[in-house]
């Protein structure tokens, strides 16, 4: 899919990921009646916006950055049961195409986990631009999509013994995201 679709209101140039202001969150069924939700607190990426409007985006996420608040199941979730972190450390994104859903955009991309790149649609809603504090204009997203953790190599079952599962297969990752323009 080509990057065709323009993002109205944002300039030419490079948009680089403001973390300290941006979320990169999952959620997952727990025992199939509640969700553990995490973050990512190590991430990087930028949007780039050619002077034809046209626009492609890049992510990557330290994946032993991540927080459940939990340090046991943190430290679970690192292993080679779930994300590998020690030889898969970074979990990447690389855009493919846009298009438009109504007032909102979808943006297609390669989404790498444990090594394993499949094609993903983030459902994003553009927020809007602000003329920033002093250090340049910003701008706002927020973006979802849903993915099968075993579509990626994350298979451990863990069966309770009067059927279901501890942990869901669908893993819903949610992204609040500001970039600002590079000079």
């Amino acid at each position: 899919m080509s990057t065709t679709t323009t993002i109205p209101s944002l300039a030419a140039g490079t948009w680089a990921i403001d973390a300290a202001h941006s979320t990169i969150g999952f959620s997952v069924r727990h025992l199939m009646v509640s969700k553990v939700r995490g973050r990512f607190t190590d991430f990087s990426g930028s949007l780039v916006v050619a002077e034809d409007g046209t626009a492609s985006a890049t992510a990557e996420i330290q994946v032993a950055s991540l927080t459940t608040d939990n340090e046991q199941r943190d430290g679970h979730l690192k292993t080679a049961d779930f994300f590998d972190a020690e030889q898969f450390p970074t979990a990447s994104f690389k855009s493919t195409g846009f298009r438009v859903n109504g007032d909102q955009f979808v943006v297609v991309g390669d989404f790498t986990i444990r090594g394993v790149t499949k094609s993903v649609e983030l459902e994003v809603e553009y927020l809007g631009t602000n003329p920033g504090m002093g250090h340049g204009p910003v701008a706002g997203f927020e973006a979802k999509t849903v993915v099968n953790r075993r579509d990626f190599g994350i298979t451990i079952d863990m069966p309770l013994a009067d059927g279901g599962a501890v942990v869901g297969d669908k893993i819903t990752l949610t992204l609040e995201i500001e970039v600002g323009l590079q000079a």
